[in-house]
């Protein structure tokens, strides 16, 4: 069955499908060496290249959506090569399946981290539109006074743009080495440790907790992973109106 060629390259996880809509304006997509125009279809099964470069629009096709959370480990890197031969994520993930990664997390963070076999499903979770809720514990170095919260709340503007978070609340601790808990809806790079640094504190230490309404499973221990429940699943699904 044939579909619009955008869909079927977001779903095998190659970008958005505005990403794709973009590229097909700019000439820079063909299907069976003919370039492509938008509103075309496509067969999975189709030669498609992008910048003369074959894609394989079946890699995450399945029959059934799937998800699985990792509880990433400070010091272990979000990507499938090192040339330092560090730990990757991608290393205690089963192998059974191709798993797109939904975001990622920097090396010194730690916490949930979301994989899924749905390329669709992933591309619409990272996209700012979305405005997915991302929930941090947060140990901050520093006397943090309710004016910095009131300005962490309300904005400050990063290197990259505006940025704030839309939820602050106390975690616990003492004296200058306390912990908080942030929500952020965009994922940005170093998003959370920018906005505290922008203030002059510094993050000891930063754990992410959840992701729109998936916690992090107290007893799932450091770079062990867990499929999502069907329910959990669709949840995700329905919050980027995509149909499970």
């Amino acid at each position: 069955m044939s579909e619009r060629l955008q869909k079927l390259i977001a779903n095998a996880g190659y970008g958005s499908r505005r990403w794709a809509d973009r590229l097909i304006e700019q000439g820079r997509i063909s299907i069976n060496n003919q370039e492509a125009k938008l509103g075309d279809k496509a067969l999975v099964t189709d030669k498609v290249t992008i910048d003369g470069r074959l894609i394989d629009l079946q890699r995450y096709a399945e029959e059934e959506t799937k998800v699985l959370i990792l509880n990433k480990q400070a010091g272990v890197i979000c990507t499938n090569k090192d040339e330092e031969g560090r730990k990757s994520v991608f290393d205690f993930l089963p192998e059974n399946t191709r798993w797109v990664m939904v975001g990622r997390l920097d090396l010194n963070t730690s916490g949930l981290l979301l994989f899924t076999n749905n390329g669709d499903l992933a591309n619409k979770l990272m996209h700012p539109s979305s405005e997915i809720d991302r929930e941090y514990a947060v140990r901050v170095l520093g006397k943090v006074e309710d004016e910095h919260i009131k300005q962490l709340t309300s904005g400050v503007e990063l290197d990259d743009g505006f940025a704030k978070f839309h939820r602050v609340t106390l975690g616990g601790g003492e004296g200058a080495n306390r912990w908080f808990h942030v929500v952020v809806r965009e994922g940005r790079k170093r998003e959370v440790r920018r906005l505290w640094e922008a203030l002059d504190f510094k993050v000891s230490r930063l754990i992410r907790t959840r992701f729109s309404d998936i916690r992090l499973p107290e007893n799932l221990r450091a770079n062990q992973s867990e499929y999502l429940k069907p329910k959990q699943v669709h949840a995700l699904l329905k919050a980027v109106n995509l149909q499970s």
